[in-house]
């Protein structure tokens, strides 16, 4: 490369000098700021290599030297720093913060002069560490435990990292045994010792092709040491951060899809699928958590029909909203399952799901609402079996009038719906504490059981209270029960039934809200069906 004008060699040519001169010019320690002169007889073109290579260094890093009669500047050369110390460049003040540079080169190699003179050039705020290997590199790279973090000062937190190829990959210094045939076992070591740090290899002109492999074996970026000067850097390493970045946040990207595939598919099969065979009910539900991007909320259904013809309903509400609400509405429902299968029903069963909750739930605050329904089977209907609609095709009776028992335990009363009349709310004068409230030992906690009868054609609508506590316009007017009735009633005399029914009004009491609702919601539609059991 040509020499400046004012007869200095210019600073790539010192650069890509030697490993001698590179090396020369480091165990210096400063420049001279003037060339060392010829030996006596002998031309500058005849003078050692290694001699004239140092001149050249020492040039280039001292820069102009304090000569009047050259009008040169008269500052004093910097002195080169020690490798194994922090060597902010020198550059313009900016706005951006700093790149931490950590360079893993050997010492003997001279290579960290090389580098100091491209960062230098560059005009780059760069803070420059160095390791001499890449054991030392993992350790300064490597996060501090949680338990160490009071006793041991944390680490440098470095932006990225200049890996010369040459570097040993195990210890500060080559060993005797031939380096790996790849060259890339360093590269490897690092990356899995620290994946969190952006990387740029540094090869000789004939390893181009070994820069290449170490981008696609990880690297950000690579350099090519005579092909490299300080801009080239600085775009590298500008390069390299953001690559790193992007890559970073697309790969927590990629695993929040994949846990929310996760949960998605844990919740799905933790919601219930109630076992009605054989019951000749259509069963309808609906459920909708408060929660975004969550598909179980503290709410909480199921139904089942046991051995003796009984059907069992039970819609409940946790208090509060979250993850852990919605586990403990996960626990609750199982257990009910559980306790049925096991014969329990009424007092006795509630009484035993409220020491569930007493055991399962967080803290002493959390308690739930909880509404059951236990459809007796009845006789079946008086005349001619065969006549129609007096039996399913499944073989179940269909009694004309059947017996419920209904429990509240401080939740709404399910809406009845019949063939003739408006629909109306099921009794709740004699409603129970909810579950968690008062303790079962000292008789306090009493759900008494509201025996009811119900009539050809009914349905029952039940439903957790999200779903009465929408609002009603801009204002603070909730839709309440009686807003609910009216709203059903109007849907109920339109014609719809199952799915269509609750889909319709549960939209509608979307639109009133002003959008979707911010509490759980549950909605449980069970209607004597005369055909055949039908879910949706």
């Amino acid at each position: 490369m040509p020499a400046t004008g004012d007869g200095r060699a210019s600073a790539a040519a010192a650069r890509f000098g030697t490993a001698d001169a590179a090396d020369t010019a480091h165990r210096a320690g400063t420049g001279t700021g003037t060339p060392a002169a010829a030996a006596p007889g002998r031309s500058a073109a005849g003078r050692p290599v290694a001699q004239r290579a140092k001149e050249a260094a020492d040039t280039a890093t001292a820069g102009r030297s304090a000569r009047p009669d050259r009008g040169d500047d008269t500052r004093e050369p910097a002195p080169i720093p020690h490798p194994r110390t922090t060597s902010p460049a020198r550059a313009e003040p900016s706005g951006e913060a700093p790149y931490r540079l950590l360079v893993i080169a050997d010492g003997d190699t001279g290579d960290m002069g090389l580098i100091e003179s491209l960062v230098a050039e560059s005009g780059a705020r760069v803070d420059l560490h160095r390791a001499g290997g890449v054991e030392e590199a993992a350790a300064l790279l490597a996060p501090v435990p949680m338990t160490a973090r009071r006793s041991r000062p944390r680490p440098a937190d470095f932006n990225c990292v200049l890996l010369d190829l040459a570097a040993p990959a195990h210890g500060g210094h080559p060993t005797d045994e031939p380096f790996p045939s790849d060259g890339l076992d360093g590269l490897r070591e690092l990356r899995r010792r620290a994946p969190h740090v952006a990387l740029i290899v540094l090869t000789d002109a004939a390893g181009a092709e070994l820069g290449a492999a170490a981008v696609a074996a990880g690297a950000q970026d690579f350099l090519v040491k005579r092909e490299t000067d300080g801009a080239l850097l600085a775009r590298a390493l500008r390069y390299a951060v953001e690559r790193k970045r992007a890559d970073e946040s697309q790969r927590r990207l990629v695993e929040a899809e994949l846990r929310g595939q996760e949960n998605a598919r844990l919740q799905r099969h933790l919601l219930p699928t109630p076992l009605l065979d054989g019951a000749g009910l259509a069963f309808t539900r609906r459920y909708r958590p408060g929660r975004r991007r969550a598909l179980l909320g503290g709410d909480f259904y199921d139904a089942v029909r046991t051995d003796d013809g009984t059907v069992h309903v039970v819609i409940g509400d946790v208090c509060g909203h979250g993850p852990d609400e919605a586990a403990l509405g996960v626990a609750l429902r199982i257990a009910w399952r559980t306790l049925v299968f096991a014969g329990l029903t009424g007092q006795e069963l509630l009484t035993t799901l409220q020491h569930v909750l007493e055991h399962e739930r967080r803290s002493d605050e959390i308690f739930a609402t909880l509404c059951m329904l236990v459809l007796v089977p009845g006789a079946e209907p008086a005349g001619d079996a065969s006549a129609p609609g007096a039996g399913s095709d499944d073989g179940a009776a269909a009694p004309q009038v059947e017996q419920v028992r209904l429990f509240l335990a401080g939740h709404p009363a399910p809406l009845l719906l019949g063939a003739d009349g408006p629909p109306r709310l099921l009794p709740a004068d004699q409603t129970g504490p909810a579950l968690g409230l008062l303790p079962c030992d000292d008789g306090l906690a009493v759900w008494p059981a509201v025996e009811l009868e119900l009539h050809p054609g009914w349905s029952l609508l039940l439903y957790t209270d999200g779903l009465v506590e929408g609002r009603v316009g801009a204002g603070s007017r909730r839709l309440g029960q009686d807003g609910l009735i009216e709203l059903v009633a109007d849907h109920h005399a339109a014609g719809l039934t199952r799915g269509r029914l609750v889909d319709s009004a549960l939209a509608e009491v979307e639109e009133l809200n002003g959008g979707a609702l911010t509490d759980d919601v549950a909605v449980l539609l069970l209607e004597r069906n005369p055909v055949s059991a039908l879910m949706g």
